[in-house]
């Protein structure tokens, strides 16, 4: 059975490189281990060791600390995390991909938007 902190660990790895646009398959090889150890990860199945987890941070670019924000009453977090959308998270990752100035257009837009809604 899946302990929760790992559950929300492996989202977290999955969620960042979903984001970074990296394939299971491209982080495995690049912390040195198969893709179905990855997709392990994600689920929850497998626990990520200390080692490893900082090899992954290392490759997404992020800090540990990132892979547990969110964590303190996970249950209810997650069930309210827009990110765990896949449709809210292909917004985000669109969204960053678009030149400064256009984005910083964009959002005051969308800032707009929702005040009238």
């Amino acid at each position: 059975m899946k302990h929760p902190v790992d559950a929300h660990v492996g989202k977290r790895i999955r969620h960042r490189r979903w984001m970074v646009g990296i394939t299971q398959q491209q982080l495995a090889e690049k912390v040195g281990i198969k893709f179905q150890q990855v997709q392990k990860y994600e689920t929850g199945m497998n626990r990520v060791s200390a080692s490893r987890l900082w090899d992954i941070a290392e490759t997404l670019g992020v800090s540990i600390s990132f892979f547990f924000e969110g964590l303190a009453g996970a249950e209810a977090a997650q069930a309210n995390d827009m990110m765990n959308d896949k449709e809210a998270a292909e917004l985000v990752r669109s969204y960053y991909a678009i030149p400064e100035a256009q984005r910083r257009r964009l959002f005051d837009l969308a800032r707009v938007l929702s005040e009238a809604a």
